[in-house]
């Protein structure tokens, strides 16, 4: 009875809101006044009033936004943001004529812009406060943006409906009327309307209660901080919590669907760590009175930031001890740590636009790890930094990169930053920058840019300028930059004295795509230096003329104490000491280059990787590995050279450079089995696995061990069992059958639970048990590792179900759509099935995922990135320019067809060497 009575409430409640407000407000038939897509700025915000009440059960909800205004320029019409919102009513309070007054006003809409204009009889005047009041109406979105609805089943089978927020970027106007720009920031004061079975969360917390009616109750929030429109958050549900307390008292507490909050205490104690660790290190107080951090069973990305209320992916927040894997409890660990730095960097300090995004995304990327490699030590993310390196580099390479800072304007431009060059290079060149000024002087400079810019926005120069006012010890500041003494360049290690100038340093690498490559030739003890931009030998572009400021690393055969150079014009000199038998730049990945030794030097270190790789660290040897197959792309080295290094992996033992060994060589034969060459491809699969026989046969099937050596465990058990390495098939193969005839009672180290269910899934039995059990709530930790299982399957019937049952989303969230997609589209029986699926979805896929978004991006380029025929790209091209211009010039779909091109291009020049090589060296 409850609902119906919640039902008949609520359309009282819009008959009462909108009894003929249309007679007072009125929608105008004259030209929309404005023609920008960006708002004016004769109006800025000061205060949002939100009263918003959702119905659950219509998937509905009503409005009510009294918003304060300041006017700082004469003007008749009030521009502002509003999508499919119904407005009832809409008054504006303050002095008219000489008195306090309210009045109607004239709406007009412009949904192209998402834009409304409200116009005024006479003219709002400069210095005045107005208040502008607006009811509406509308319903919850059915995408993951806006106001959205979200749903669980209970073990009991019931499902249950909530309601919550995802505003970033543009989703705020989906939900109240607002100025929907970073820059205009206000204070809100928030009140939802709830039934008394639910409770609501905001920013900030609940004031008090009150009973409107026996079924409705009205929450009332604390004023909130001033803030982007974009963190904003709301959220109704009947989740349950538990709660801790940081150092200083602030609240922190982890929410999640009632029969999942038992595991939810590693989020809690890890979110306590970090924000106690983040308050310290930017030396600013977390500035809100609580901190909340939610699992939502529906979520598009990994993680929010919302100001006090971040939600998350329930599979980046929810840790089973018993059940969750180590990359799991590694991932949770880094996504909270990401979000709550954005407390700081994006929430407290602002980018002024889209453009500089990678001030709010790449600095928590960035402090993921250096506040984890505090906070949790035993993790040893030092361990996976250098992957930021090499995504950043696979997609920054491509001549449809786009610099760090980058000028977009329209929604979808504005979702397609939201991408590996804001996140993994403005990360990777924040990462650079504290190697060159040392850690102090790197902490000292954004504190003061924390400082300085609190609850303002910022654009890049203001984070140069901040670390260009910090001298280290006698250094005298000259001109906003830094005269270092010799004595303290000598303390730094840098090998001349410099200005430092912070900003004309980064700009070369924030406002140019691409990166540099570095030539080094070695003649006797000179060594000669040049630059250029990376290119690969593909790409018939012009050069583009690009220069670095580079601050290069080096250590050599005679010396491992690092050396550094600065590298600012094309080419450079300089002399060693003594002859070496080899040198290796770059120390430990720390900056943003690649090098090139030529032939010689390249013979040197691949000698030494084979006589004693242990001589240089595994993260140097990590950046050989990928550094030697991207100058073989850019038609620098050939491909045997590569291979030959590749050799010297039979003795390694590190994650990292094994890891990147097989980053280096799977996409090879995934490229040789989309053009079903099966036998070239099968040889380079058994050069794989008899490279890296010996570490495999040694691991241990159980959880032991360190971080690194849980996640190399993990990684080599699943590669060599679906490379059929036979020994490795047949431990799986035991202990499916075991934990199947259990019924899955019986309890799996977590460590090789991918190794076992991805031998399972190969049989329809097995496929079928894993997915009973998948649709089971003891499951819910490893739904994410059952879908990448359930993807590997041979059989075409299943692999079609599952993305037709994610696209539906009943046992399977639709959240998961564009993973099970990728995965499908790896699969050499289902890539033909995941490209036809998304052209014949394309729409549905559109209107659920956002145009521009990550994971219409991931769609497109995790199907088709191992295509490598002309007629492939023919049919990837015929398809997007088939499409609307917004679709055709998304720039995933242009990475996506200069990525075939080139691969259509790399094979055509190294197949058959690649085949030549492998016939001497496929049974080392």
């Amino acid at each position: 009875m409850v609902n119906i009575f919640l039902l008949l409430g609520v359309l009282n409640l819009a008959i009462l809101v909108s009894c003929d407000h249309h007679s007072e407000t009125g929608y105008s038939s004259k030209p929309f006044p404005w023609n920008k897509m960006r708002l004016p700025k004769h109006v800025v915000p000061i205060h949002y009033d939100l009263l918003i009440h959702p119905n659950l059960t219509t998937l509905t909800f009503t409005g009510f936004a009294k918003i304060e205004i300041t006017v700082l320029q004469q003007t008749s019409s009030i521009i502002l943001h509003s999508k499919y919102l119904h407005i009832l009513k809409t008054t504006i309070q303050g002095e008219m004529g000489g008195i306090h007054a309210e009045q109607g006003v004239m709406v007009s809409e412009y949904p192209p812009f998402d834009q409304i204009a409200l116009l005024t009889d006479e003219p709002l005047q400069v210095g005045n406060n107005y208040s502008i009041v607006i009811e509406y109406s509308a319903n919850l979105s059915d995408s993951f943006h806006g106001f959205y609805k979200s749903t669980y089943r209970t073990p009991e089978g019931e499902v249950r409906v909530l309601a919550l927020t995802q505003f970033e970027p543009t989703a705020a106007r989906m939900a109240f009327p607002c100025f929907d720009e970073p820059a205009f920031k206000a204070r809100f004061s928030v009140k939802i309307r709830r039934e008394p079975k639910h409770h609501a969360l905001s920013n900030m917390p609940l004031v008090k209660s009150v009973n409107i009616m026996e079924w409705l109750i009205e929450d009332e929030f604390e004023t909130s901080v001033k803030m982007s429109t974009y963190l904003v958050a709301f959220m109704v549900s009947d989740f349950k919590s538990v709660t801790k307390m940081t150092t200083r008292g602030i609240k922190v507490s982890v929410y999640t669907v009632p029969y999942k909050i038992k595991q939810a205490d590693y989020a809690l104690d890890s979110a306590v760590k970090l924000l106690d660790f983040y308050e310290g290190y930017f030396s600013i107080p977390y500035p809100l009175p609580k901190q909340d951090l939610a699992a939502i069973p529906d979520f598009q990305s990994g993680a929010m930031e919302n100001w006090g209320l971040t939600t998350y992916r329930e599979s980046a927040l929810i840790y089973d001890p018993e059940e969750s894997s180590a990359s799991s409890r590694l991932m949770i660990t880094m996504i909270i740590a990401h979000e709550l730095a954005h407390q700081w960097f994006g929430n407290l300090v602002t980018m002024e636009w889209w453009n500089d995004l990678w001030l709010n995304e790449g600095f928590a990327k960035f402090m993921e790890y250096v506040s984890v490699n505090i906070t949790h030590p035993d993790l040893g993310v030092e361990d996976y930094f250098l992957d930021k390196f090499f995504n950043a580099m696979e997609v920054d390479a491509l001549n449809s990169s786009h610099p760090i800072t980058n000028a977009v304007e329209d929604p979808a431009q504005i979702l397609e930053m939201f991408d590996d060059v804001s996140y993994d290079k403005g990360s990777c060149i924040l990462n650079m920058l504290r190697d060159y000024l040392g850690s102090k002087v790197f902490e000292a400079g954004i504190v003061k840019y924390l400082q300085r810019f609190s609850y303002q926005n910022t654009q890049s120069k203001d984070l140069w300028n901040s670390l260009s006012e910090i001298c280290p010890d006698e250094s005298q500041a000259e001109d906003g930059a830094c005269a270092r003494s010799q004595e303290t360049i000598s303390a730094s290690h840098w090998t001349k004295s410099a200005l430092h100038d912070i900003k004309t340093m980064m700009n070369t690498w924030t406002l140019q795509k691409g990166f540099p490559l570095v030539t080094v030739t070695v003649r006797d003890k000179n060594i000669h230096l040049q630059q250029e931009h990376y290119m690969k030998g593909s790409q018939i572009s012009p050069p583009t003329g690009y220069l670095w400021h580079i601050p290069l690393t080096y250590i050599t055969s005679k010396s491992d104490i690092v050396q550094r150079v600065w590298l600012k014009t094309r080419t450079e000199s300089l002399v060693l000491p003594e002859e070496v038998e080899w040198i290796k730049f770059n120390v430990g990945m720390n900056g943003y280059y690649i090098v090139h030794y030529g032939d010689d030097g390249w013979d040197a270190l691949i000698h030494l990787l084979k006589a004693n790789h242990n001589a240089i660290s595994s993260n140097d040897r990590a950046s050989l590995l990928n550094g030697v197959f991207q100058l073989v792309s850019a038609e620098k080295l050939c491909i045997t050279k590569a291979l030959d290094l590749t050799l010297y992996l039979r003795h390694e033992s590190e994650v990292t450079p094994v890891s990147q060994g097989l980053s280096e060589l799977v996409p090879i034969y995934k490229l040789l089995e989309k053009r079903d060459m099966s036998d070239t491809a099968d040889q380079l699969k058994g050069y794989l696995v008899n490279l890296f026989k010996n570490i495999i046969d040694k691991q241990s099937w159980t959880d032991e061990g360190s971080m690194s050596e849980r996640k190399l465990r993990s990684t080599l058990l699943l590669f060599a069992c679906v490379r059929k390495y036979q020994p490795c098939v047949d431990k799986a193969t035991e202990y499916f059958m075991k934990w199947k005839d259990s019924d899955g009672t019986l309890h799996l180290p977590n460590d090789i639970k991918l190794a076992v269910y991805a031998v399972g899934a190969q049989t329809n039995e097995g496929w079928d048990f894993l997915f009973s059990k998948y649709q089971l709530p003891k499951f819910s930790t490893e739904k994410g590792a059952i879908e990448m299982v359930l993807s590997l399957s041979h059989n075409k019937e299943k692999l079609q179900w599952i993305m037709d049952e994610a696209l539906q989303g009943d046992s399977i969230k639709t959240q998961d759509l564009p993973h099970i997609v990728a995965a499908v589209g790896r699969n050499p029986d289902g890539y033909q099935l995941a490209w036809k699926f998304l052209k014949e979805k394309w729409p549905k896929l559109v209107q659920k995922f956002e145009l521009g978004s990550h994971s219409i991006a991931n769609m497109i380029t995790g199907v088709t990135n191992k295509y490598s025929t002309k007629a492939q790209l023919d049919e990837v091209k015929d398809f997007f320019s088939s499409l609307d211009k917004k679709s055709s010039e998304l720039r995933s779909v242009e990475q996506a067809l200069e990525t075939i091109d080139d691969n259509i291009k790399w094979m055509d020049k190294n197949l058959g060497k690649i085949q030549k090589w492998l016939q001497i060296n496929s049974k080392v």
